[in-house]
């Protein structure tokens, strides 16, 4: 059976905005970083309507993707939805999804549809 492998390129950290963080997500980052809530809000991140709270974005990434050495600076406590991306359950439902996803992503290059459908049955 394959299996993905991020190849690094940043393009799921590219962009004008990032995941919302639940507030489990603010203080494991805040921690990590030896940072209080307040401190790590302030400098990392941006409120967003009344409630979603994203980190801040930096020349067009995640301000914690590191584009010289293509990795995320807090790649062990980001948040869940970094965590699963690009193998989004929408990526398994939908061929249209995948095919639009794969353009974008160097890990899937190389996987069909049918390569991603059973990936996802390896995992239940």
């Amino acid at each position: 059976m394959r299996k993905f492998v991020c190849k690094r390129c940043g393009f799921c950290c590219k962009g004008e905005s990032t995941v919302s963080l639940s507030e489990k997500e603010i203080q494991r980052i805040a921690e990590y970083l030896g940072l209080s809530r307040e401190e790590f809000l302030e400098k990392y991140t941006v409120k967003k309507g009344e409630k979603r709270i994203e980190m801040k974005v930096k020349e067009g990434y995640c301000i914690f993707y590191d584009r010289v050495k293509r990795l995320c600076r807090i790649h062990p406590v980001k948040p869940e939805k970094c965590k699963e991306w690009p193998l989004v359950s929408a990526l398994f439902r939908d061929e249209e999804n995948f095919l639009i996803i794969k353009e974008s992503c160097l890990g899937l290059k190389d996987f069909t549809f049918i390569d991603i459908v059973n990936l996802n049955l390896e995992k239940i």
